[in-house]
């Protein structure tokens, strides 16, 4: 699907304001929690870098030894 700058901003702002219902273009939906819109805004980012050519963002977790 072709995301636009413009759905990926309602769904931004509506979880910075903490609400889960996002209405774009005359369409609504309501997100189960914030994890569930969380995790649409990140994978509109990546299918948004990936046709874009971006590398996809690494993350990586810290290890420590105690010495």
């Amino acid at each position: 699907m072709q995301w636009t700058e413009a759905e990926l901003s309602a769904l931004r702002k509506a979880y910075a304001a903490g609400t889960l219902r996002v209405s774009f273009e005359g369409r609504s939906v309501e997100y189960g929690s914030a994890t569930d819109l969380l995790g649409r805004i990140r994978r509109i980012e990546a299918e948004m870098a990936r046709a874009s050519g971006q590398p996809r963002p690494r993350r990586s977790l810290a290890s420590f030894r105690k010495g």
